[in-house]
């Protein structure tokens, strides 16, 4: 068997080999109005270049390959699996979309609904964090779960001895922790930096998605309450992007004072951007100007005057 190299990704089996059915088999055509999008479905259905072509091969030649629902209480249909699919029916005019209807519990469910977006290339952070840490849960859920025959979901006996222990389910999340990072390719630290980006306020967690905010930076802003975090969006609408060193100064201020109103924070992260190759505005207000300059003295008459009188007083300096 060949071993895996570090950090590369393990092959996430499809829905089709989650189910061990071909596509076509038991194949339904569904009303587009029955069929409901996954609850909190973490994945972004664009209207991109990808999506017109998907669009334009569908009015050509349908949907080629079944979407996956599951029965809910009311009658209708919970997508697991065609998000992208049924937006492009939708566009394309259609009426009806071929469906694989299954019974699934709500904890597998997420689990194939995650990991059959996972094998898209391109993913969002904000994308991978939700879905990394639904994936999580149900995985945790399943592993922490006795079955009627005394086992838990993940196939190992469990013990009486570790019925009854209290670090039970903190081995079971260690170590679903360690199989699903091993299964996304990823170290299980940088699993635990996306599902920390999930604590992070919408309009944050859209400058991560716009590469404005890096991905560690917004990990430490995770850690930051709610109510500081809309203060630093605030702040950065007004004047760019923090830096890293202003983020850990201002952790460092809240691990003390716990708290920060809005003109705290401001003062906070504008004494952090000197000392780092940044100008200084010194501003002279023109009324104090006016006790040393007669009015028909220019702006540049007065500059040229200041700058002389400085070198002045830095000749002086260095005699002394």
């Amino acid at each position: 068997m060949k071993k895996q190299r570090p950090g590369e990704k393990i092959k996430l089996l499809t829905v089709d080999e989650m189910l061990g059915a071909p596509n076509e088999e038991g194949s339904v055509e569904l009303r587009l109005d029955e069929i409901e999008p996954f609850r909190d479905h973490p994945f972004k259905v664009l209207d991109d270049e990808k999506m017109d072509d998907l669009v334009a091969s569908i009015r050509q030649n349908g949907v080629l390959t079944p979407v996956l629902v599951r029965t809910q209480p009311d009658g209708k249909y919970e997508m697991i699996s065609g998000h992208r699919r049924l937006h492009a029916a939708r566009r394309a005019g259609l009426d009806t979309i071929p469906a694989l209807i299954r019974e699934i519990e709500d904890d597998d469910a997420t689990i194939m609904m995650v990991d059959a977006n996972l094998q898209r290339e391109e993913l969002l952070p904000s994308e991978k964090a939700f879905a990394y840490r639904m994936r999580y849960e149900a995985v945790k859920r399943k592993a922490g779960r006795p079955a009627g025959d005394g086992k838990v979901h993940n196939g190992r006996t469990v013990t009486i001895a570790e019925k009854n222990s209290s670090q039970n389910e903190t081995n079971f999340c260690v170590r679903s922790d360690y199989e699903l990072a091993e299964e996304l390719g990823e170290s299980r630290a940088q699993l635990q930096r996306y599902i920390r980006l999930t604590e992070l306020i919408p309009e944050l967690l859209e400058l991560v998605d716009q590469k404005k905010i890096p991905l560690m930076t917004a990990v430490d802003i995770s850690f930051i309450g709610t109510q500081t975090q809309k203060y630093l969006y605030e702040y950065i609408k007004e004047n760019g992007m923090v830096k890293s060193y202003q983020v850990t100064a201002l952790r460092k201020y809240l691990n003390d004072a716990r708290s920060i109103s809005q003109p705290e924070l401001i003062k906070l992260l504008g004494s952090n951007v000197t000392g780092r190759n940044q100008t200084k505005n010194i501003i002279l207000s023109e009324k104090k100007l006016q006790k040393y300059f007669k009015n028909n003295y220019s702006q540049a008459d007065m500059e040229k005057i200041l700058y002389r009188l400085l070198d002045k007083w830095l000749e002086e300096q260095s005699k002394s």
